[in-house]
């Protein structure tokens, strides 16, 4: 079990960087490389309960620097150029630390992409009346029946989110506890191996020791969903620049992931191709002058979208607000409606509350949540990162949601079946369903 070992050689390294008081964090994306140095102080260990919402105060932590640098090599969130990602990773490291004035040698990292697979898994087993102990705990994971989930895909995270005592279920930690039988369901998710391989090599490569790593689904809605909304059931959806991540939490552990290869970026070369300007062009008219709603000015205002030659004087061209709106529409359409596709697969609607919170880059784009509340459902809202302690002004966007979660991550980690000595044995492949339906015949 060698991914087994490697999250557990992780997690070795993250306490290694905790006692030397400082760790990098890099958000690996399409559009941009994040990258925050976070120094702990002293107050940063091992926390024993995994409540992220309401640390975001005294998170046990201060960013000290902070870059970050147009991306290159990534698409659809998964690196497909080493050399030009690895310039681009080195590019941002440099920068926060000097920021930080000081050498960091351990990296945490987050990436989004990559066809993440979410999986419910339960097991129950006799405790005898007695009282639950640490190997209890480890047994009861070690039971659940993990899917043949294929030799091309790795586990990045498997949490328990939720233990029951007999018939007293929503419990988070049941060591101590007298009872018959103790139950555990645990969520799962898989993603292509090449892509964590690829990410791992291209850190290896820049001379640091990967501490950590996870899905920007996940750490993303650590930071964007207040804590009501992780316990009561919401919806992350972060619009990046090559994909939008999707995950689903309710009582404070995610239990489902998904993401759409689409983002940002395709908005992009839609109104590069539609209005034959070059890429970068295309950006800026986007940014500048983008939406989705279209009023009767919108007709009248008109836009200087320059040619190809560079002979400004010769080639003017304008088109209007309204056109460019024409060509955003349908693309910010269809990507909400993959999104929709994703929740409905997940059974969202049972949740007991349907909050969604919109987050990342392309979260920024007028009237985005008008129409997503159309096609995702009424409870829709923006969301921006929790605050946390030394973040410089200009990272505290929704475009920094999914680094400013995994600083979170990395300072209060949740339980994960790795954190539990699981004899190595136990690992037998049958039972699979979907995420919520086991919350539906549980909770």
């Amino acid at each position: 079990m060698d991914l087994y070992d490697s999250q557990r050689s992780m997690r070795h390294m993250r306490k290694l960087a905790m006692q030397r008081g400082v760790v990098a964090i890099l958000d690996v994306g399409t559009s941009k490389i994040a990258c925050l140095v976070l120094r702990f102080d002293g107050s940063g260990r091992m926390s024993e309960e995994g409540e992220i919402g309401s640390l975001a105060g005294q998170s046990g932590f201060r960013v000290i620097g902070a870059a970050t640098t147009r991306s290159r090599g990534v698409r659809f969130g998964e690196i497909c150029a080493m050399q030009e990602t690895e310039r681009a990773v080195r590019t941002a490291l440099q920068a926060a630390q000097k920021m930080a004035n000081i050498r960091v040698d351990h990296v945490i990292a987050c990436f989004s992409g990559a066809e993440p697979r979410s999986y419910g898994l339960d097991a129950t087993i006799d405790l005898e009346g007695q009282v639950v102990s640490e190997q209890d705990v480890a047994q009861v994971l070690a039971s659940c029946d993990v899917p043949e989930y294929g030799d091309d895909r790795e586990v990045l995270h498997a949490q328990p989110v939720n233990f029951a005592i007999d018939n007293r279920s929503g419990l988070s930690d049941p060591r101590g506890q007298l009872g018959n039988a103790l139950s555990v369901d645990m969520h799962m998710l898989t993603v292509d191996a090449a892509a964590v391989q690829h990410l791992a090599h291209c850190i290896k490569r820049c001379d640091l020791e990967l501490a950590g790593i996870a899905s920007s689904s996940y750490v993303s809605g650590i930071s964007s969903l207040v804590e009501d909304e992780q316990e009561l059931g919401a919806a992350c959806i972060d619009f990046g620049g090559g994909s939008t991540s999707v995950s689903i939490f309710i009582r404070k552990h995610m239990i489902y992931a998904d993401s759409v290869r689409m983002g940002g970026d395709h908005i992009t070369s839609d109104i590069s191709m539609g209005l034959q300007v070059p890429t970068a062009n295309a950006e800026r008219i986007k940014t500048f002058y983008g939406g989705v709603h279209a009023t009767g000015m919108d007709d009248r205002e008109m836009i200087d979208i320059g040619g190809d030659t560079g002979d400004y004087e010769h080639d003017r061209r304008t088109v209007s607000r309204a056109e460019l709106i024409g060509i955003m529409r349908p693309r910010v359409e269809e990507i909400l409606e993959e999104v929709r596709a994703r929740l409905d697969a997940a059974g969202f609607d049972h949740l007991p509350s349907q909050q969604i919170v919109l987050t990342g880059g392309g979260s920024q784009i007028p009237g985005l949540d008008g129409l997503a509340s159309r096609i995702l459902g009424q409870q829709v809202r923006l969301g921006r990162p929790l605050r946390v302690h030394g973040l410089p002004q200009a990272a505290t966007g929704p475009g920094f949601a999914s680094a400013v979660g995994l600083a979170l991550f990395a300072a209060h980690p949740q339980d994960e079946w790795w954190d539990f000595d699981i004899p190595a044995d136990r690992y037998p492949a049958r039972s699979l369903k979907r995420a919520v339906k086991w919350f539906r015949d549980n909770w």
